[in-house]
């Protein structure tokens, strides 16, 4: 039986469906994903890949505010492409960081400050953490009815132009017999609850305006012989849970509280994030999908509860995605030495790992004949170190933990304010000395 991780990467690598702008871009492109298929499936490639995660650097890099790169999509999409012709990585994400503000804007989202708006306009937008719902509000909600509680309690609590959300009659009680039906939508009547439906098409269009920008972008990349970032996005349950809804105190808490209802939480989010990541991987045919760990890190939980809460119901998403050919790129935020010994319980040459902080040479050893390891630059030489220690820590990295494949190289995070010539010195030195011979 045909392994299909092989034939997904294989696909990818052919560069089958790309209009290629001509021959050299479709040789680049083949060579790119054959670097980064390699490494996947712990093979030694030509030389170590370089995928810078740029994170807002783009923007800032080319004379534009962080303010800019969110509120004007164009600007945001040449920025991007002046920086792919300048360094060339062996993957590009393209102008997707800069999220689009108006959408937000339009249904009054909490959960971020935009720059140039709570914030000033050259920072990072930032994340704004809170218990949005309580526990007793959450749980049984969510387990009886997910959609229900995403579109009566979550939404109107996150998206102050959705609040009268709160007042329509749950769709499950809204069934089609006549009688029924003349009560049943009398609340999509109401002058309130009109405006939020209002609000949402215009974020629906202001959503399908960035998509077909992003989507078009896309198209160039790849015709100009760059394999994109990722193909999709998941993300671990126990996140899900505590980003989102409960916080990082409140599902902390939890964990004591009511640990069997945050588990059962958990494992219905398993098919949810499983789907979240198939469906636009599946649309885009790149094998590769992201996830963003948040709350998994060395300090955050102890080590059993690490192997209860976090690990397992975040091991059957990416088991799920693996039976189908995917391959699951984790960013590890965080420091995550403790973790190593069981996040290394995974059918080998299936999986990236991407560490913010880790002991290195203690992460090839356990890990670097299961998966491959992505990162080893840290965000403090980027933003402030010199072209030298930015060349020693490259040359460190590459000789322990690309020792034999299996490596690419990135800083640990996405990067925003970094020096202009330790990127290029990352991208450069990197191509230079990661030749295997």
């Amino acid at each position: 039986m045909a392994d299909k991780t092989t034939e997904n990467l294989e696909r990818w690598c052919s560069g089958e469906g790309i209009d290629f702008i001509n021959g050299e871009a479709e040789a680049a492109y083949k060579r790119r994903a054959r670097r980064i298929a390699d490494v996947i499936q712990l093979k030694i490639p030509d030389r170590v890949p370089i995928v810078p995660s740029f994170g807002m650097f783009p923007y800032l890099d080319n004379g534009l505010t962080c303010e800019e790169a969110v509120f004007d999509y164009e600007k945001a999409h040449q920025a991007a492409m002046k920086t792919l012709e300048e360094f060339e990585p062996d993957m590009f994400l393209g102008s997707g960081y800069a999220f689009p503000a108006p959408l937000f804007e339009a249904l009054g989202y909490k959960q971020i400050r935009w720059p140039g708006q709570e914030i000033p306009a050259h920072y990072v937008y930032q994340f704004v953490e809170d218990e949005y719902v309580k526990a007793e509000e959450f749980y049984d909600h969510y387990l009886g009815d997910p959609s229900d509680f995403m579109l009566r309690v979550y939404l109107p609590r996150v998206c102050s132009q959705l609040t009268p959300l709160e007042r329509i009659r749950p769709f499950a009680e809204s069934f089609g017999y006549y009688l029924t039906m003349c009560g049943s939508y009398a609340y999509f009547g109401i002058p309130e609850v009109q405006e939020a439906l209002k609000a949402l098409m215009k974020a629906g269009e202001e959503s399908l305006k960035w998509v077909s920008i992003l989507g078009k972008q896309a198209e160039e990349i790849v015709s100009r012989g760059f394999p994109l970032f990722e193909g999709g996005e998941s993300a671990a349950p126990y996140d899900l849970v505590g980003d989102w809804f409960r916080g990082t105190a409140g599902v902390m808490t939890d964990m004591y509280r009511c640990p069997d209802k945050l588990l059962a939480v958990m494992e219905k989010l398993v098919p949810i994030s499983i789907k979240m990541g198939l469906d636009l991987a599946k649309d885009t045919g790149h094998p590769i999908i992201g996830f963003m760990l948040h709350k998994g890190a060395d300090g955050f939980m102890s080590p059993e509860q690490f192997n209860t809460f976090y690990w397992p119901p975040l091991k059957k998403v990416m088991m799920g995605l693996i039976e189908e050919g995917f391959v699951p790129l984790l960013l590890c935020e965080g420091e995550y030495t403790s973790r190593l010994e069981t996040i290394a319980d995974i059918p080998k040459g299936k999986c990236i790992y991407w560490f913010e902080k880790v002991d290195w040479a203690r992460a090839k050893e356990i890990l670097g004949e299961t998966v491959c390891i992505r990162g080893g630059v840290p965000a403090s030489i980027l933003f402030s170190g010199t072209v030298q220690q930015m060349k020693d820590c490259l040359k460190e990295v590459i000789d322990v933990v690309g020792k034999g494949g299996g490596l690419i190289v990135d800083c640990g995070l996405w990067f925003d304010e970094a020096k202009h010539e330790n990127v290029k010195t990352m991208v450069e030195f990197t191509k230079e000395y990661g030749v295997y011979r």
